[in-house]
Parts: C-alpha cells; structure tokens; sequence
C-alpha cells in the first residue's frame, strides 16, 4: 500500500512542479512583454523605429493578457499537488525545542497526534474548497480578463486536495498503527531542514 501511496504523492508533486515552472515561464514572458511593450512606444523607440516598433505593438508585443488570473489558479493547484508529498515524508515545518529532549516513544505519541491533526485540517480544507467549487459553479463567476469560469481553478485545486485527503489518512492511520504494534508503516520522517 505504501508503494501506491508513494507513487500517488509523487505524480501530484510532479503534475505541481511542471505547472509551477510553466507559470514562471508565463510570467517571464509578460514581464518581458510589458517592458518590451513600454520601450515600444517611448519617444527614442519611436523615433529610431518608426512604423517597426508601431507594427510589433499591433503584432501583440505587450504583457500576457490575464497572466495573474491564470497564476493564481495554477499557483493554488502546486501548493494543493505539493502537499500529500510533504504529508508523507514529514516534510512539515516542525519546532522540536522541547519535544527534542523527551522519549522517543513520547515523541511518537506527539506526531501521531499531529498527524492526526494535520489529516483532520486537510479534511475540513478539502471540504470547503469543494463547497467553494460548488458555489462558484452554481454562480457563474467568471475571471476579469480571461472570462474562463473560477470554479475551473477551484476544480484543479480539489483533485491534488483529494490526493492529499488519501495520503493524510494514510499517514494518520500509519502513525497509529506504528504506536499500537511497534512497526514501522511510513518512510522516516524527514521533517523541515534548517
């Protein structure tokens, strides 16, 4: 089971990574754009050019229309495709000041219970996002520039969420089981490096 999990976690990690490094692409080229746009038609541009720097900015040089629209979409997708990877691995922001000092088995108690937490928070998320989604259907609301629909962003960021849910109940069952029968069900934690 921990192979599927695995394999589940790693997938949306990637699915999150490609989106984020398209979006930066994205945003690069309408940076680029709206600089290349501003030079265009300043006086030198204009006076060097002529009808050339005229002709690029009817040829559409200029910022990607609806560039942040599309970046906060994809932007809450990675971070809902980056989370049942963390989830898994421990990979958490975790402060130990304290609980570095107690038991071993201790310390099991305490992240079986913040996992447990975690999992229960994930759940809740998920469940409001999908009432969101619901809602913003049910609307009509559709983005500014773009006038694609909002629930489209809202549905993108529910399925990694939903991986998230399966992963989080995993790892919370997981954590339990280690406490109860003394084994080990996930990968060691690696928890947040400072």
């Amino acid at each position: 089971m921990l192979r599927i999990i695995e394999k589940l976690a790693r997938t949306m990690v990637v699915l999150g990574g490609v989106v984020l490094v398209l979006l930066v692409v994205l945003t690069c080229a309408s940076v680029i754009g709206r600089s290349l746009n501003g030079m265009l038609h300043s006086d030198l541009a204009q006076s060097l050019l002529g009808e050339v720097a005229d002709w690029l900015i009817n040829a559409g040089i200029g910022p990607i229309t609806g560039d942040f629209e599309i970046l906060e979409a994809g932007v809450a997708f990675s971070i809902f495709a980056f989370l049942p990877y963390c989830q898994l691995h421990g990979g958490h922001a975790t402060v130990d000041v304290f609980t570095s000092f107690l038991p071993v088995k201790a310390n099991k108690y305490i992240i079986a219970f913040w996992e447990v937490v975690l999992t229960a928070v994930i759940l809740l998320i998920t469940w409001r996002l999908y009432a969101g989604m619901l809602s913003k259907m049910g609307n009509g609301e559709t983005t500014f520039l773009l006038q694609f629909p909002v629930w489209w962003g809202y549905a993108a960021s529910f399925v990694p969420a939903v991986v998230a849910c399966v992963v989080g109940l995993y790892c919370a069952i997981g954590r339990v089981a280690e406490i109860v029968t003394g084994r080990d069900f996930l990968p060691k934690l690696e928890g947040a490096v400072h």
